[in-house]
Parts: structure tokens; C-alpha cells; sequence
């Protein structure tokens, strides 16, 4: 067994592109899966992470439930959290068999995405607090930030779908967005003819989408959310038709 007492490391500073839970779940993923926390060793306490990351229950929480649909992390009633088989979790994880580093699979999550989402943001629309309409307005300010220096909008982009999601009041929105995570920041990268990779470039309209995606559950109107949503991840999913039909994968990709 691992000495689950030994000092904690200091944690990373958390990017502002993701959330807190998100960065407590990715520390905790990488433990089990180097082997620091073993199957069936027990996680720090949810007030022990609360000290060691100065973040809220509520946050450490969503962590452990990132950790749980992943299949990494079991509750046990009164004792705590426990560490799970990281590679029997892999085999029987849903979509386990998807090769993400392919563009035919990032369209067919793309399509299983906006089965969902289009909802989301509807529910968003007219359950958001005002505490999650602030999450929104950042997040949809971090992505802006993040394309107008030429980064990588990939994660700021999931924490702004994630912060929707949250807004439903319906947890299992956020739950199976996370499920779905590799999907919705994808691992493929678009190469060119001679197999070269090609740089990741963000939907140059990505910021305008968010821009009326956010308008529209701010001023309440799920109607309007919905079709924002639709237009947006309809225009995110024809680009990647129009590479798949082009021919940017592999050969028989």
C-alpha cells in the first residue's frame, strides 16, 4: 500500500482556463495512474484536498465524481474514497474502443455532442444562477483571450461547454460532458499531404459563437440558446467533414 499520509505536493497553479475540480481530478488521475495511489489504497479526505488545494467541498467533490464516471475512484459509505484499477477501468470504460487520434471518431462524438448540448444550453438558458452566468462570462473570456494570442483554445474551450453544463442544475450534464472529454479536446491533429502534422488552428468563428451562445442565457431565452448551440457545434462538426472528405487523415482514416 502507498503512505497516503506522506506530504501532499504542492499543487499547480490552476490554469484560468480550467476548473478547480477539473485540475484536482487531472492530479489525481496522474497519481493512480503512475501508481503513487494503488487499487484499493484510499485518497487524501475531501478536507484534507480542501486544505491542500484552498478550494471549496463542492469542488473536491466534482472531482471525485470526474474520477468516478471514469471509472478510476469508488465511494465507500463512511470510509472514504479508494483508488480502482486504472487499466481495468480503460477496458471497460464507454467508448473505449474509439481511436480519437482519428477524424472519423472526433465526428461521431461531435454528432453524440450535439445530441446533448443543444439541451444544455436551453436548461442553461433558464435555470442559470447568477454565480454561473459569471462561470460562463469567464470562461467565454478566457477562450477569446486565449485565440486573440494565437494559443490553443482546446481546454478553455471544454471548460466553457463544462461551466454550461453546470448551469442545467443538473448534474449529470457536467458528469457525462467529462466522460466525453477526450472527445470534445481530441487528440488528433490534422496533417498535411506529405504527413507532416499541421499546427492546431482554433475555428476562426469560435469567438463570435460563444459571443451569441452567452447572449442568449444571459437574456434568459432557451429558444435562442439552443440554436446558437446548434449553429455552433453544426459549424465545428461541417469543418471536420469537409478535412475527413479532403483527406487529412492517414490513409484509411
Amino acid at each position: 500500500m502507498t503512505d497516503v499520509n506522506a506530504p501532499a505536493r504542492t499543487p499547480a497553479e490552476p490554469s484560468p482556463a480550467r476548473t478547480r475540480a477539473a485540475l484536482i481530478a487531472d492530479d489525481l488521475r496522474r497519481d493512480i495512474n503512475i501508481g503513487r495511489f494503488r487499487p484499493g489504497d484510499r485518497l487524501p479526505s475531501e478536507s484534507e484536498l480542501t486544505r491542500t488545494y484552498s478550494i471549496s467541498r463542492t469542488a473536491v467533490r466534482e472531482a471525485f465524481a470526474l474520477l468516478r464516471s471514469e471509472g478510476l475512484v469508488e465511494a465507500r459509505k463512511g470510509s472514504g474514497v479508494f483508488a480502482l484499477d486504472p487499466a481495468k477501468a480503460r477496458q471497460s470504460q464507454p467508448f473505449a474502443d474509439l481511436d480519437l487520434d482519428r477524424l472519423s471518431a472526433v465526428i461521431e462524438l461531435f454528432e453524440l455532442r450535439s445530441a446533448f448540448e443543444i439541451r444544455a444550453a436551453g436548461l442553461a438558458a433558464v435555470r442559470r444562477s447568477a454565480q454561473q452566468i459569471d462561470a460562463i462570462l469567464k470562461a467565454n473570456a478566457n477562450v477569446a483571450a486565449a485565440f486573440e494570442n494565437g494559443g490553443d483554445t482546446r481546454e478553455a474551450d471544454f471548460s466553457f461547454h463544462y461551466e454550461i453544463a453546470q448551469a442545467t442544475q443538473n448534474k449529470r450534464f457536467p458528469e457525462f460532458l467529462a466522460l466525453i472529454r477526450t472527445g470534445i479536446v481530441p487528440r488528433v491533429e490534422l496533417e498535411r499531404h506529405d504527413g507532416a502534422p499541421r499546427a492546431y488552428r482554433p475555428n476562426p468563428d469560435i469567438v463570435a459563437e460563444h459571443a451569441r451562445i452567452v447572449e442568449a442565457i444571459v437574456d434568459g431565452d432557451q429558444d435562442l440558446a439552443e440554436a446558437a448551440m446548434k449553429a455552433h457545434l453544426e459549424g465545428s462538426l461541417a469543418r471536420y467533414r469537409k478535412l475527413l472528405r479532403s483527406g487529412a487523415e492517414q490513409p484509411g482514416g
